[in-house]
Parts: C-alpha cells; sequence; structure tokens
C-alpha cells in the first residue's frame, strides 16, 4: 500500500500573509483585539489593514486603531477608506491625516450605505465610485492602495463582466492590488485569476481566506459566495460546540489555502474577526513560525 504523505508536511513556509481587524466598539473589544495583534505580530505580516463601517461609521475608532498600531508596533497599518457619505473634501482631509500619521497603505473601498436595505448614493460633493476614490487619494499622496475584488461577482454588478471593468478601472487609476471577497472553494479564485488574466490584468489578486467561527454567520454574510455542500455536512452539529467547531474551521481553511498554495498563490490575506487562534493556526499548517518582532 502507498501512502500518501501528511497534508501540509511539504510546506516550505515561504508565504507572506496579511490580516484584518475591525475597530473595537468597547473596553473588552479593544483587549481582544490587541491580545489577536499580539498573537498575530511575530508571523511578520506584510501589512494589517483596520476595516471601515457601514456609511462610515467608525471613522473615529478606525483612525484611533490604526494610530495606536503606528505609535505602538513595527507593523504595517493598511486604513480602510470608504466613498460613502463624505465629500471630497472631508476624504482628502483623512487622508492627510493618515499620511502625516505615517501611514502610507489604504484600502480603498466603494463602501455600503447603513442601512441593509440601501443601495449606494454617492455624496453629492463626494466620490461616485471607488475608481474615483483610488484616484483622487493616488493624486493627493504617494499611498499604496489596495482595492477589492470579488471572485463570484459584486451582487451589484450587472454581469461578470461589468464587475472585471470596474476592477480594471480601480488598478488603472493608481491601486497596486486587489484583496478578494472571501470565496470557499479554491475553483472560485481560480476561475476568477483566469478571468483576470485573460483581461491583462497583471496586478496581484490576494485571496481572502475567512476560517469559519459562526457558520450561521457565514450563511447570511454569503449572498454571493457559494458555500459548498460538503462544508454545510462539516459543520453540521456544530453551532453549539465552540471548540470542535473552531478545530474543524482551521482544518477547512488551512485545507484550501494548501490547495491554493499548490496553485501557485504565494500571498494570504485573514480575514480575523479580531480572533488571533484560528489564523494563526492556518499560518502554522502553511509552514510560517514566529519571528522575532513584537507587538
Amino acid at each position: 500500500m502507498t501512502l500518501q504523505p501528511p497534508l501540509f508536511a511539504d510546506l516550505a513556509g515561504d508565504v507572506s500573509v496579511s490580516f484584518e481587524f475591525f475597530p473595537p466598539k468597547s473596553e473588552k473589544m479593544e483587549e481582544q483585539l490587541w491580545d489577536a495583534i499580539t498573537q498575530l505580530a511575530p508571523l511578520d505580516p506584510s501589512f494589517v489593514s483596520v476595516t471601515y463601517g457601514a456609511g462610515g461609521s467608525t471613522r473615529e475608532r478606525t483612525h484611533a486603531t490604526v494610530a495606536r498600531i503606528v505609535r505602538e508596533t513595527s507593523l504595517v497599518p493598511a486604513a480602510h477608506l470608504t466613498c460613502v457619505a463624505a465629500s471630497k473634501g472631508e476624504i482628502a482631509e483623512i487622508a492627510d491625516q493618515y499620511w502625516e500619521a505615517g501611514v502610507r497603505h489604504i484600502v480603498a473601498l466603494r463602501g455600503d450605505p447603513p442601512g441593509t436595505d440601501q443601495r449606494f448614493a454617492p455624496h453629492p460633493d463626494g466620490y461616485a465610485s471607488a475608481a474615483e476614490l483610488v484616484g483622487g487619494l493616488a493624486s493627493r499622496h504617494a499611498f499604496d492602495i489596495s482595492v477589492a475584488a470579488y471572485p463570484e461577482v459584486h451582487p451589484e454588478a450587472v454581469d461578470a463582466n461589468a464587475d472585471l471593468d470596474n476592477l480594471k478601472r480601480k488598478l488603472d487609476a493608481g491601486a497596486s492590488r486587489a484583496i478578494t471577497q472571501f470565496f470557499f472553494s479554491p475553483e472560485a479564485y481560480f476561475r476568477f485569476l483566469d478571468k483576470v488574466l485573460a483581461a491583462g490584468i497583471s496586478a496581484p489578486i490576494l485571496p481572502g481566506i475567512m476560517p469559519v467561527t459562526n457558520f450561521a454567520a457565514i450563511r447570511r454574510m454569503s449572498a454571493n459566495t457559494e458555500i459548498p455542500g460538503w462544508m454545510e455536512a462539516m459543520f453540521e452539529g456544530l453551532d453549539d460546540r465552540p471548540g470542535p467547531r473552531a478545530l474543524v474551521a482551521a482544518v477547512v481553511a488551512a485545507d484550501m489555502c494548501r490547495r491554493l498554495y499548490e496553485g501557485g498563490v504565494r500571498d494570504f490575506h485573514f480575514y480575523t474577526l479580531n480572533r488571533a487562534e484560528q489564523a494563526y493556526a492556518v499560518c502554522h499548517l502553511l509552514g510560517l513560525r514566529p519571528k522575532e518582532t513584537e507587538a
């Protein structure tokens, strides 16, 4: 009998990772966030991003979190910035504040309105799209700009080709990379990458990895993201068993990353939800080991 080698035995640890966090709403959540940052910092991420709430609702907290990362760590922060409910002048002021604070990386997004039933409407004096926002930021300062990409198509896009055209406009406006929405099959990413390359886009497309912490929540968040049937079966019966669910989630995410790795991917972006354990476990399985850095 010929047995296959262990799944993660041959990974060289030659990957680059980045992590996404969201700004805390309370002192307890602040402690949880900084615990996650402290645990993940030794993995030497290329950058760590901090999200921006719907309708710009976390603007001040996002800025405070990013500023603290600059002050207290050696990490490279990437501040999310959206077009929603802000004039071009207000966005220029925010961009200037980030630049003065030492922030050089912006994740530029169109953003979502605060109400779940509302559609995006640009501010009368604001940017109408993420591509316009990228152009405005690029003309303001020499930011390193990341944008969003959607392997399974943005829910508001007319079709896949229109969505791809929008991605190209954002990159042509001055963005240097795209980070994908989370997905749950490597095939979705590689099909999308084939289309990206066929469209003449050469910028890096970082896969966004979301380890499952709450499967019911993932279902709610996956309006345009296919959840494979095998994955439904894998998490069945684990809603009230957080320990086993976390173990299963780490293995599922790590296996997908391993298959992405086999397809040539070396850069991974993790949506941490301000928790370190699963992202750390997946990185460990990919061969990453702590470096002598401090948060």
